[in-house]
C-alpha cells in the first residue's frame, strides 16, 4: 500500500460519542488506529475539536452563555486539558505529539504560512503527530477560520496532503436528510461540487459541534480545488480510519479536481476571507480562465466587502 500524507479531522460529536463529555474509550480507539497508520509509514496530522467542551467539562459544566468571551475562556481552560489527554493516549502507543494552534491569518500571511509548513515538515521528520486546533483563545471574527472542517482542508492544502478524512456522526453525504427521509441514499463519490451538491447541504446536525454538512462540502471544495481528495466517514464505525485509507467505497469521497498545484498557488487558494469579492467583466474572465493571464485593473467592474492590502 502506498504511503500517504493524511489529515484526519475528529469532530466534537465523534470525540464525545454523543455524550456531553469527552469519551476517553473512543479516543483511545482512534489513537490506536492513528498509531497503526503511522507504523505503516503514513504521515498523519490530526485536526481536533473539543477544546471548548473539555474546558466546560473541567469547570464542572457551568451554565452556558455561548458568548465569544465565554468560548475563549473555556478554550483557554480546555486546550491544556485536551492536549494533556492526547499526550497520555498517544504515549500508550509510543507516539509523541506536537500542538499547533492556528488562525486564519496564519494561512493568509505568506511568511507565517511558510513557517507553519516548515514546522509540520519537522514534525514528520521526527516521527511526531501534529495535533491542530484553531487558536480560539485569541481568535475574533476577523481572524477565525470558523470551523474545524474548513481548518482541516486548509491544513491539507498547506501540507500538500493526499487526502483529508473528516470523521463525523453520519456516514457521508446523502441524497436527502436521512434523519427524516427513509428513502435517502448515501452518495459514495462526488466528481464535481456543483449547485446540486450544495443544495444537499443541511444545517448543523449536532448541538455540540459548529459544523454541519455545508461546512464539510465547503472543506471539500477548498481541498479538491488544490488537488487534495476528501472523504467523509462515520467516526463511530469500527476501524474507520484504517478502512478509510484502504477502501474506496467507504463514506463519501470527493475527487480532486486537478493535479496538485505549485506551492504559491496553494497558498492563494488558502485565503479564507469569504466576505469580499471583485466583480470582473467577460474579457477578464476569459483571460483568467482560458488564457492563463493575470487580472488587470481595467477588467474590474466593482468590489464587494472589505479587504486589506496584500490579501489574495
Amino acid at each position: 500500500m502506498k504511503t500517504q500524507r493524511i489529515v484526519i479531522k475528529l469532530g466534537t460529536s465523534v470525540l464525545t460519542a454523543g455524550q456531553d463529555k469527552l469519551n476517553k474509550a473512543h479516543m483511545i480507539e482512534m489513537m490506536r488506529q492513528i498509531s497503526q497508520l503511522m507504523q505503516s509509514g503514513h504521515e498523519i496530522t490530526l485536526v481536533t475539536s473539543g477544546a471548548v467542551l473539555a474546558g466546560w467539562e473541567h469547570l464542572g459544566f457551568p451554565d452556558r452563555k455561548r458568548t465569544l468571551a465565554e468560548k475563549q475562556l473555556l478554550a483557554a481552560v480546555g486546550q491544556s486539558q485536551l492536549m494533556h489527554l492526547y499526550t497520555q493516549l498517544a504515549a500508550i502507543y509510543e507516539i509523541k505529539v506536537a500542538q499547533t494552534l492556528l488562525t486564519r491569518s496564519d494561512f493568509s500571511d505568506r511568511r507565517r504560512y511558510l513557517n507553519a509548513r516548515t514546522t509540520f515538515e519537522g514534525c514528520f521528520e521526527h516521527g511526531l503527530l501534529p495535533i491542530v486546533n484553531e487558536n480560539d483563545v485569541v481568535a475574533i471574527e476577523e481572524i477565525q477560520v470558523g470551523d474545524n472542517d474548513t481548518l482541516a482542508a486548509h491544513v491539507a492544502v498547506l501540507l500538500e496532503a493526499d487526502q483529508v478524512i473528516i470523521c463525523s456522526d453520519i456516514p457521508g453525504l446523502y441524497t436527502a436528510a436521512p434523519q427524516t427521509n427513509p428513502e435517502a441514499k448515501l452518495i459514495s463519490e462526488v466528481a464535481q461540487i456543483n449547485e446540486d451538491i450544495w443544495n444537499l447541504a443541511g444545517g448543523a446536525g449536532s448541538k455540540l459541534g459548529t459544523g454541519g454538512m455545508r461546512t464539510k462540502i465547503q472543506a471539500a471544495d477548498i481541498a479538491t480545488r488544490a488537488g487534495v481528495g476528501l472523504r467523509i466517514v462515520d467516526g463511530r464505525a469500527p476501524n474507520v480510519l484504517l478502512e478509510a485509507t484502504s477502501k474506496a467505497s467507504l463514506g463519501t469521497w470527493f475527487q480532486p479536481r486537478i493535479q496538485k498545484l505549485e506551492a504559491r498557488k496553494r497558498w492563494i487558494i488558502s485565503e479564507t476571507n469569504q466576505k469580499a469579492a471583485l466583480i470582473i467583466d467577460a474579457g477578464a474572465i476569459n483571460a483568467l480562465r482560458y488564457q492563463g493571464k493575470s487580472l488587470l485593473a481595467v477588467g474590474i467592474i466593482a468590489s464587494q466587502g472589505e479587504y486589506e492590502r496584500g490579501q489574495t
